[in-house]
């Protein structure tokens, strides 16, 4: 029986080639951007779950507010695992990452390379994380001071050889690292990924306080250990170890005082198989996805597939009328009506593998693009996963029995005596769905449309408003290879090239992944919970604030003039405002490390507010303070022959530093990478709503075909009593237009909830307008209409002889 369908099923598209080509072209396209969609859902749900013990593992992050300002940091304070570890028996294990160090210059042969995937760790975290040893114990790999582990490919790079590398030295500056185990390449579907781990006993910071955050924390919780009970006991870590520290350097007595002056301390577990996805703090070891966006793009798949089927519908409907003597015949024949249900079933099953086939190959071609697209490294070989296997293989049976069931449930009901009469009504009666249908897919367009206006929209906005410094023509070098005493040279040598307006020392950015500062100040020397706040603090030289373009409004810049401005400070407008001060100039301020007592620093200068981070956040507080910040110098330039000049400065650098990386990048391209995901969706969102545009009117072309053909007669007659060509078109059109029309008025309100979540996330974002909405319409309205149109005309110039002649 199968092998009957099969062959009929053949039969019937092999016959209608054109019809059959269009079908499986629409079919294939919606396939695949299923799949490739698909491929990129579930590689940003696979982060981190590779690990043994992953649904075990959590990171502990801190929530700070202190004197209105908020701290939602990924890190928390060194003591912190060891402590929870030695209270409370449900700790299995712990371990930390101090990646706070910067890069490191690792020697290879004469000459150096700067390595930026390095990080210190605890011996432990070979026990929390699964990095399988290919060489090495590491149980006991960081065990000593003045040792590392490194990844496969390091070894080869640095040694030819996992085994060569054992036992060997890395050379950083003047200290020599012992190479005590070689690890398999970190999966790329981690929210880190390290070339060195070196031994956290070579960390010089100062251990043991609890108020100083700078440690990415990871415990394993022993199994069965809730972590939302567990969470509780961050309570009596605060009340026992931190209010004492805290108590030393201010007047606070316990944290119920604490939280009622409006402030926060408190600790939280986030399972490492959500960071990825569901954590965008500060200090995070990498840029993290958003779950929004795998929402956003699971509905955009399924549109797409839900478009495609639809289309396989109308396409096959519209030529019921063809197939509804075919229908008659075989049921006088006494074919029964589940044998017909089956025999189109088959034929739409049949349509969607040879649809499959089409689209794997198309995902195959097109996958190279797709993952210069998404940033991924998706590989074809990830279809051959079991899970993908039988995914793919009940992929065309779902899609056939959705798409071809009603198509087989409407043909197969013709009753025989009124189909062999010509009396069969295929076209009124049954057109509810259908409409349905269609406003579903315009709907779907619509949304996609607006989104992508919106998404751009925001993304110029990010561009091109006033940010409070100028990051245009801003060449920034690294100087880690050049020793700190030729520093000052090499700024001032190049700032004499031809082309160089000024220069400054920079290890403090305005753009992410630049160093960051916090401290605790206060307005008294006594702080209290009321009247102490954290505050961003950067270490600036003389020229900093003219070469990033900044503006001081109040008072002065730094200036070797005055001996006095070592111990003073320079406060952004957030800062100002959060002293209290009416008027800031020459008032005092005070900070402490928490090990001394507190500081004065006197305020000489009130800069204008500029985003230091991300639009999606307000401004915070921010002071500058001179001092030494030389691991990186800014240029402002302005020369037509840049390639020139960044020859010169190379050569400049080189000469004080022999060997050693010379490595630069723009402002302005350092400020775009911060929004690279949002650039990144909206390139998708565009394709993806151009080809799901074209996809639906496949479909809208196959439903304006089948009305043509039901109205033949209808159109003969209206010619022979004097009808126009634009008559007829506006006839056939407009019923289509108020579908589209339908779906302006659904889509539009949704698409305006959706596009404002999304929205939420910027502190500085964009209002979205009427025309937005008005646009996507027209442009919806357009779309129709040229596809309804081009059949249309064609049925409306049709000789009328042929429309009225009699089967």
């Amino acid at each position: 029986m199968l092998k009957s369908y099969l062959k009929i099923a053949w039969r019937n598209l092999w016959k209608n080639k054109t019809f059959s080509a269009i079908n499986i072209i629409g079919l294939a396209a919606g396939l695949a951007c299923f799949i490739m969609i698909a491929l990129y859902v579930t590689d940003e749900l696979s982060y981190d779950r590779y690990h043994e013990k992953a649904n075990r593992i959590y990171r502990v992050n801190s929530d700070i507010r202190f004197g209105g300002t908020d701290l939602i940091m990924a890190v928390c304070s060194d003591p912190m695992g060891a402590t929870l570890k030695k209270d409370y028996p449900q700790v299995e294990e712990y371990t930390r990452l101090y990646a706070s160090g910067g890069s490191k210059l690792i020697k290879k042969g004469n000459s150096f390379i700067n390595e930026e995937r390095v990080t210190h760790a605890d011996s432990t975290i070979f026990d929390v994380f699964t990095f399988p040893a290919l060489a090495g114990n590491t149980k006991t790999a960081l065990n000593e001071l003045n040792t590392v582990v490194i990844t496969e490919s390091t070894a080869m790079k640095y040694f030819n050889g996992v085994n060569e590398a054992m036992g060997k030295m890395i050379e950083d500056g003047s200290v020599l690292y012992k190479v005590t185990a070689v690890i398999k390449d970190i999966p790329r579907n981690s929210h880190f990924n390290f070339d060195f781990f070196f031994s956290m006993d070579n960390v010089n910071y100062g251990f043991g306080n609890f108020l100083s955050h700078n440690f990415h924390t990871y415990i394993v919780l022993k199994p069965g250990t809730d972590p939302k009970a567990f969470s509780k006991n961050f309570e009596q870590v605060i009340e026992k170890y931190m209010v004492p520290q805290a108590s030393q350097f201010m007047q606070i007595k316990n944290m119920e005082e604490f939280r009622k002056s409006g402030n926060r301390l408190q600790y939280s577990l986030l399972p490492i198989t959500d960071i990825h996805l569901h954590s965008s703090r500060q200090v995070e070891l990498d840029v993290n996805g958003n779950i929004q966006y795998i929402y956003i793009f699971s509905a955009v798949a399924l549109f797409i597939l839900l478009i495609a089927c639809i289309n396989f519908m109308n396409l096959s409907t519209a030529r019921s009328a063809a197939r509804s003597r075919e229908v008659g015949i075989r049921k006088v024949l006494g074919t029964e009506r589940k044998s017909l249900i089956g025999q189109f079933l088959t034929e739409s099953s049949l349509t969607a593998f040879i649809s499959l086939a089409l689209a794997i190959g198309i995902v195959g071609l097109a996958l190279s693009w797709f993952n210069d697209l998404t940033g991924k490294e998706i590989e074809m070989n990830a279809l051959l996963k079991p899970g993908y296997l039988l995914f793919l293989l009940a992929l065309p049976v779902l899609v056939g029995l959705v798409a071809g069931s009603y198509p087989a449930f409407f043909l197969s009901a013709f009753k025989p005596i009124s189909v062999l009469k010509g009396k069969v009504n295929t076209g009124v009666t049954k057109s509810n769905l259908r409409s349905t249908l269609v406003i579903f897919q315009f709907f779907a367009s619509i949304v996609l449309i607006t989104g992508t206006i919106i998404i751009y929209k925001q993304l110029n906005y990010i561009q091109t408003t006033k940010i409070g410094f100028n990051k245009d023509q801003v060449l920034v070098v690294n100087n880690p290879g050049i020793a700190r005493e030729k520093r000052e040279a090499f700024k001032n040598e190049v700032a004499k090239l031809s082309g160089v307006k000024s220069a400054a020392f920079a290890g403090y950015l305005p753009v992410s992944n630049s160093s960051r500062s916090d401290n605790t100040w206060s307005t008294e020397a006594v702080m209290t919970e009321k009247n102490g706040f954290n505050m961003q603090n950067w270490r600036i030289d003389y020229d900093y604030i003219p070469t990033l373009g900044m503006e001081i409004i109040q008072g002065r810049n730094f200036s070797p003039e005055f001996g006095s401005d070592s111990s003073a400070i320079i406060l952004n407008e957030t800062a100002a405002k959060v002293t209290g001060f009416d008027n800031p100039i020459g008032k005092q301020i005070y900070s402490s490390d928490g090990n001394g007592p507190s500081v004065p620093s006197t305020i000489v200068g009130i800069v204008r507010n500029f985003n230091f981070e991300s639009l999606r956040k307000n401004v915070g507080p921010l002071c500058f303070r001179l001092g030494n910040s030389r691991w990186a110098t800014a240029f402002r330039v302005q020369t037509s022959e840049i390639g020139n000049l960044i020859s010169s400065i190379e050569n400049k650098y080189k000469a004080m530093a022999p060997g050693m990386p010379f490595s630069y990048q723009f402002l302005d391209e350092s400020f775009d990478n911060m929004y690279r995901e949002e650039q990144r969706v909206g390139k998708v969102a565009l394709t993806f709503a151009f080809l799901a545009i074209i996809i639906a009117c496949l479909g809208l072309f196959g439903l304006a075909t089948y009305m043509a053909e039901q109205r033949t007669k209808e159109i003969g007659v209206r010619k022979v009593l004097g009808a126009t060509v634009p008559s007829i078109v506006s006839m056939l059109s407009k019923d289509f237009l108020k579908l589209v029309l339908i779906s302006f008025g659904i889509a539009a309100p949704f698409g305006w909830w959706v596009m404002n979540k999304w929205l939420e996330d910027f502190a500085f974002r964009i209002s979205i307008g009427w025309w937005v909405f008005a646009l996507a319409g027209v442009l919806a309205l357009l779309i129709a209409f040229v596809t309804v149109s081009f059949q249309a005309i064609k049925a409306a110039i049709a000789n009328p002889v042929k429309s009225l002649r009699t089967e």
